[in-house]
This record gives C-alpha cells, structure tokens and sequence, in this order.
C-alpha cells in the first residue's frame, strides 16, 4: 500500500544554552565550539522534563500546525537513546498522555538514525495492511545523559523532538530505504548502564554518553560518502535528483566533508545542528520543518533523509516531500 507524510511539528525546551555557558567552568571559547563544530546554541530540558514530555509536545505542534487530530493514530514509534525509563516504553507515556485509543506502541534505540528507522518501520506496517497512520517521532533529552566535565563532546549535544504522521495515500511518497550496520565500532559511541563491559573490554557504568570523535567522524564521513549514491541507485536516482538532503546533523564538518566528496552543494544540505546541537533521533525532523518553516524545501522537492550514529549505525529513504505548512506562528 502506498504511503505519505503530510503533517510535522517539532519542540525544543525554553532553557536555552550558547557556548558562553560552556566557557565559564571549561577551557573552552564561542570560537573554538563555532570552529570546530559549527554550534552556535542548543538547548537544555529542564531537571523535571524528560523525553516523552518533548514527545507530546511536538505533536501538540503537529496537530497545530495542521488543524489535525490525532485520535485515529493506531501505532507510535518513538526513536530515542534517552527514554525517561527502561520500562515502560517512552511510547506508551506519549499514548497515555496524548489519549490515544487502541495505538500498539514500541521505542526503537538506534540512535542518530532513529528517527529514519522509525519511517522505515511505519511503511513497513502500513505495507503489510495492518496499520493506516503511524506516529514516527525523534526524540532526546542528552543533556541529562552527556558529562558536563568532558570538553570534547558536552558541547555538542541539545534536547528536542519532532515527529510526523505515515499514513496510507493513494499515491507512493515513501520510496526504497536503506540500512546498515558496523557492530564492532559500538565501542565507539554508547550510553553505559547496566552493562560494564562493550565486547569484552571494561566500560564506566556511570549512564552518561562516551565518544570516540575522530573514530566517529571517520566512520561517518566514509558510511555517507558510500551509502548515499547506493541509496540513490536503490530508486533509479541521481545525486543531482536529489532537491535536499537532510542528513543527521552531527556535526557541520562532516556535512561539509560529506557534500565535498560526493560534489554535492552545501546549500542542497539541510541541517539543524547550528541553532540546536547535535539532537541525535531528533534532528532530521527539526532541520526538515525549519526547512519548510523557511520556505526552502517546498512541494514535491525529492528528498533524501540519512541518519547514523551509535550502533554504529546507518538508515537512509528517499521520499517526495508532501507536507505543506499552514500558518505557523
């Protein structure tokens, strides 16, 4: 069965953190933040607000920005690292708070590239003809898993959450997807909790994030440069068909690496790690509303959504943008 996306909103907190607060207690700058990862703010959750909080806010937005009613959605996706709890799932707080009736609810953790994992799923469910409209939404609250005393990642993690309707159309927007995994780089990248050790080898099991940046840089800059044209490939595409890409936003130097090497402009990259931080599942839906909020990405662009991160993981889909904003406050 066909599929589409014709609604989003997305939510950041109101406590809002630039690089000045970072250079009060680390040896650190505005300059050195904007250089290397081209951060401008991002923001933190407040100590009380946790991840399905984000949730219900985004699609409070959703529903706003729409003039539509989520009462006939029949399944939530949530993609997040930072659920308020182990159990139960971040999705079945969102249902509950949100009233939905008879929605089957699942959280998937694949990081970075969650938020795309959960579109995949979405029409996979819709393909099988036993759902109609799936909630797929991003969301994080890293500010309470990052250490604060670590200079070289801290900086670079936000709090936000966006999140769109799949739901069955009469004409296919939602086209081929693509996904992979390296499982032995998991090491790189990892939120501890109850494990102690990754692969064998002994871990902090503080529940706060660890990264290897320049192993993560590395694998993502390789990862996108040969998974995006063998994406594209996957729907008889070119690299030039593609109006935007909207990949994770991780970091603005692997976008930019990223674009150099497969020859594509930056302009035709939509991001939101400038005004939000790396926001992990989150990002792609922000940076895809904030294009269409700025007028950029219009009616019928092509786009191409790629995530990546911890897993280390990668999920890309093409799909024809069928959202069309009302009036946004």
């Amino acid at each position: 069965m066909n599929a589409t996306i014709k609604s989003i909103g997305i939510y950041h907190p109101e406590r809002e953190i630039t690089n000045s607060f970072f250079e009060t207690y680390l040896e650190t700058s505005d300059q050195w933040i904007r250089e290397r990862t081209g951060i401008e703010k991002r923001y933190f959750s407040l100590e009380n607000e946790y991840t399905s909080d984000l949730c219900v806010k985004a699609v409070e937005a959703l529903q706003k920005n729409h003039k539509t009613d989520v009462q006939e959605v029949d399944f939530i996706i949530v993609a997040t690292s930072t659920p308020d709890q182990i159990l139960p799932s971040a999705a079945s707080r969102v249902q509950a708070k949100l009233g939905i009736p008879h929605a089957g609810c699942i959280d998937i953790s694949a990081a970075c590239g969650g938020f795309v994992y959960g579109i995949i799923l979405a029409k996979g469910l819709i393909a099988a003809q036993t759902h109609r409209k799936v909630l797929v939404i991003g969301a994080e609250t890293l500010s309470k898993a990052i250490d604060l005393s670590d200079r070289n990642s801290c900086i670079l993690f936000g709090d936000g959450a966006g999140a769109v309707i799949v739901e069955v159309s009469s004409e296919n927007h939602i086209f081929n997807a693509l996904t992979d995994t390296e499982g032995n780089l998991g090491k790189e990248l990892f939120i501890s909790h109850l494990s102690e050790t990754v692969d064998g080898e002994p871990i902090l099991a503080d529940r706060k994030m660890h990264q290897n940046g320049r192993a993560v840089f590395k694998w993502a800059v390789s990862t996108l440069v040969k998974n995006i044209p063998i994406l594209v490939a996957k729907n008889n595409w070119k690299l030039d068909d593609i109006d935007f890409l909207i990949p994770h936003s991780a970091n603005i130097r692997i976008l930019e690496a990223v674009c150099k090497k497969l020859e594509l402009p930056m302009e035709k990259c939509v991001e939101s790690i400038r005004n939000y931080g790396n926001t992990s599942a989150a990002s792609i839906p922000i940076a895809w509303y904030n294009g269409l909020v700025s007028g950029k990405i219009k009616s019928h662009d092509q786009l191409l959504l790629i995530g990546f991160g911890g897993g280390l993981t990668c999920a890309g889909i093409c799909l024809e943008n069928n959202i069309v904003l009302e009036k946004v406050d």
